[in-house]
């Protein structure tokens, strides 16, 4: 194998494909990173839940494959000059790598040994813009569990039902529910894991360039213009997310989405995640006060709200609102409350498209 490829483009692969390489495992080749050059170059990475595809456009002076150490082989292309990188694949898998001055020998492993990423018949795909699913996945990953007792909760539930695709992660504290419309008509259930979802989400752009989701199984890919990622699901029942969603509010209101954020990162100075300091909010007819004391001191401000409820006085940890409060572009959002120890649930005024349960935590007299 003989190759001339951009370092700017090599590098972004190795980040891409690196992802899904074992850090640490009982045979060496697992730690590596698979290079295929063919028509064009292929950087393939697989840790067996997880398996990333690259292509990159390079010059193919020798076709063939090799398998290098991820991590040393990252480091090396990174700390190069930013000119084009020659590698070539001598006797015995030695791999050199030339860069303007620069010049490494380095082991390499034979290819044919290399564990590749499954390649399967589809039982349905569906296609949608990158920037439709990244919206989706930074919208619902916040709220994934990581609690390895109750396995199911540590993944993204993704669903495809009557048009629309839904995601929802939950973690015993908060969930969060997002959903979009598609234009094929297929259903499916399954719950992919949020490392892999995390993965997923660094890859998507924020273009209209498509993805095409595609399942078999106990497998799901997501097919990019030169990247394909094969995730394995979880097995199990995912949580009933419907049945949590109350329907009877004692207070509703309406607020700003950045000044709420922006006050409750203030009152979060104080409490520091300590959770037996939660925020405080007091709701009145026409504004908010947020306020938190703690050991360390406290801190009060208020806001203006529209209320057309009862006053309320309700505790919260503030990193719960602020993450779901960080993924909101809306300017203005709806809080509707149950009660001072019942769940509250933040949706948009103009939409349907995502919906934020938060738990509150019970405040001392």
């Amino acid at each position: 194998m003989k190759i001339i490829v951009l370092k700017q483009n090599l590098m972004e692969a190795i980040n891409v494909v690196q992802k899904a390489v074992m850090t640490k495992a009982t045979l060496p080749i697992l730690e590596g990173i698979y290079i295929e050059a063919g028509e064009k170059v292929k950087l393939i990475g697989n840790c067996f839940d997880l398996g990333i595809e690259y292509t990159l456009d390079a010059d193919v002076q020798r076709q063939g494959s090799v398998v290098i150490e991820a991590r040393m082989f990252g480091e090396i292309i990174r700390k190069l000059p930013d000119a084009p990188v020659y590698i070539e694949v001598l006797e015995g898998f030695k791999v050199r790598i030339e860069c303007l001055n620069s010049y490494f020998e380095i082991r390499g492993m034979d290819g044919d040994t290399y564990p590749m990423p499954p390649v399967y018949d589809s039982e349905f795909t569906l296609s949608l813009p990158q920037a439709v699913l990244k919206e989706l996945i930074r919208q619902t990953i916040f709220a994934v569990g990581n609690d390895e007792n109750r396995k199911i909760m540590t993944g993204v539930l993704m669903e495809a039902v009557q048009g629309e695709l839904k995601m929802a992660a939950l973690d015993g504290f908060r969930m969060a529910v997002c959903s979009s419309v598609i234009k094929e008509d297929v259903n499916f259930k399954v719950v992919i894991p949020g490392k892999n979802m995390q993965e997923i989400l660094r890859v998507l752009e924020t273009s209209e360039d498509a993805v095409t989701i595609s399942m078999a199984g106990s497998l799901v890919s997501f097919d990019l213009k030169n990247c394909r990622i094969v995730s394995k699901v979880l097995e199990g029942e995912f949580m009933n997310y419907s049945s949590y969603i109350p329907t009877q509010f004692e207070t509703v209101i309406n607020v700003n989405t950045r000044e709420l954020e922006e006050s409750m990162e203030r009152a979060s100075l104080i409490t520091s995640e300590d959770k037996r300091y939660p925020v405080r909010i007091n709701l009145s007819y026409d504004k908010m006060v947020i306020s938190s004391t703690t050991e360390k001191g406290l801190s009060k401000e208020e806001i203006q709200i529209e209320n057309s409820g009862n006053t309320m006085q309700i505790g919260f940890n503030p990193r719960y609102f602020l993450d779901a409060l960080k993924v909101i572009n809306d300017e203005k959002i709806k809080i509707s409350f149950t009660s001072p120890v019942g769940p509250c649930i933040i949706t948009p005024i103009e939409h349907d498209r995502f919906l934020f349960l938060i738990l509150p935590v019970r405040l001392k007299s």
